[in-house]
């Protein structure tokens, strides 16, 4: 393919197009707040811009403007800081009346096109249909105006999505490299930073990229990459776990409640024979079913009396240890997960601003086929998840066994990785925030599950080719 026609660059060419009509042409595109932004804002200096209505401010309305302010109001641990402190930056030195969230949203979309170049590339044959397809599926699915319009938000999802494409894509260049840079050494283990400290559900994934990573010491000779992998492994893994411990406190007991309450509890059969298994008092029991933002409740969410009988009393480890002893009860919570899972957009927050005049909460469907397709023909069962990751498994398996040198067997580690992040994703919101918001909650597992189909529609279009050739 000629130098100006590598695949790698029509994507970067294309996604470029697709991401400046979605995003910087025409109506403004963003997702409405929720009440999540106010957690960013506090650290990173920004508020709203205008007074209104709350109507206006949450769920019917995206915003582009926001006004700048006094920096850590309250701290919120999570590399979106970072970005957005960079955006903020950049944005006072163009306006020092009002913050553009589209600067933000320009920094993610070069991040993805930096994915999308690196996994292209890595991925790469001398089969020019293999990699126009790659290319193609690429764009079609993480172009989607699903993925797209997070980035003019303070959501912290696009973190999640780009970060995990760019550790993938910069893993598969350094395990098909002759010889590993220190640069893209670095690359990687920055990309899992990102994507490991965004948020507290993602800590513990750092843990399986860190051990990826060691997988890279084989790969080269020089005994500075070598100390290099072995740090920057330590590093992640140290900043998993500090990730996990350092979570502030409310953020804790938030989730323990939504988890007991609004999980076990919700739709229990027998709600005071769960709390004696769990070790906590029956009075309880009038709290099974509600949520923690929830208004008028028997006991006050933050009443003295739950510190003793509940928060300090339970953890997420008992959650597991009690869905370990009743797997059925794990079973109809991961089947009403599945029932949520199949939606990359939160379909309850508008995507325009209130000056467009459209209707609260109006989205926005341009360039939507993978998402509406996904959502509407993709079946949302339980059993089709399991089929689906038992066959990428199973087609990762093989290829590990077909594999002739390390490079490849890497590789195949690295897609194992993404599978059993997938799952690891699936799992965690049921067992850390119960059915509280499930669809938002799955963001990370629809990133995975798009990126597992991605690379076996690839995989089958190689695989064919290659049978064509022989």
């Amino acid at each position: 393919m000629g130098t100006l026609f590598k695949a790698e660059r029509l994507y970067v060419v294309a996604a470029a197009a697709i991401t400046v009509w979605l995003l910087f042409v025409g109506p403004f595109i963003g997702v409405a707040d929720n009440g999540d932004f106010l957690r960013i804002m506090g650290t990173a200096g920004l508020d709203y811009y205008a007074e209104e209505s709350y109507e206006d401010r949450f769920f019917g309305y995206a915003h582009a403007l926001f006004a700048y302010d006094e920096f850590f109001r309250g701290f919120y641990p999570s590399t979106q800081i970072i970005l957005v402190m960079i955006a903020r930056l950049i944005g006072s030195v163009f306006n020092g009346e009002a913050f553009d969230v589209r600067i933000l949203g320009g920094i993610y979309a070069a991040l993805l096109l930096a994915a999308g170049y690196l996994i292209i590339r890595a991925n790469k044959t001398n089969d020019r249909i293999v990699a126009a397809v790659l290319a193609l599926v690429m764009l079609f699915v993480f172009s989607d105006v699903a993925y797209m319009a997070y980035f003019n938000s303070l959501f912290g999802e696009p973190v999640s999505f780009v970060f995990m494409l760019l550790a993938v894509g910069a893993g598969l260049k350094l395990a098909r490299s002759d010889k590993p840079s220190a640069s893209m050494i670095v690359l990687f283990y920055a990309a899992v930073f990102f994507l490991t400290c965004s948020k507290t559900q993602n800590a513990p994934i750092g843990i399986g990229f860190a051990l990826i990573g060691l997988r890279f010491i084989g790969l080269g000779r020089e005994a500075r990459l070598r100390k290099l992998i072995i740090g920057l492994s330590a590093f992640v893994m140290l900043a998993s776990v500090t990730m996990y411990v350092a979570a502030p406190k409310d953020f804790k007991q938030i989730n323990i409640y939504q988890t007991v309450f609004f999980g076990v509890l919700n739709n229990s059969p027998d709600v005071e024979g769960d709390l004696e298994e769990l070790g906590l008092p029956q009075r309880l029991s009038v709290l099974a079913g509600t949520n923690y933002f929830q208004s008028g409740t028997a006991i006050p969410q933050n009443d003295p009396s739950l510190k003793a009988d509940f928060y300090d009393r339970i953890s997420h480890f008992d959650i597991l240890w009690f869905y370990m002893k009743h797997p059925g009860r794990l079973v109809q919570k991961m089947e009403y997960a599945a029932e949520n899972g199949m939606s990359i957009r939160p379909y309850y927050l508008g995507n325009y601003e209130k000056a467009e005049e459209k209707p609260r909460g109006a989205l926005s469907f341009q360039y939507s086929g993978w998402s509406e397709f996904k959502r509407a023909f993709i079946p949302n069962q339980l059993w089709f998840i399991a089929l689906f990751f038992a066959a990428y498994i199973a087609v990762v398996c093989l290829e590990w066994l077909r594999g002739s040198s390390r490079r490849t067997r890497i590789s195949a580690e690295l897609f194992l990785l993404l599978g059993l992040t997938g799952i690891f994703s699936f799992l965690i919101p049921i067992l850390g925030d119960g059915q509280a918001d499930m669809g938002k909650h799955l963001f990370l597992f629809n990133v995975c599950f798009d990126m597992m189909a991605v690379s076996m529609v690839v995989w089958a279009v190689y695989r064919i080719r290659k049978q064509i050739k022989y």
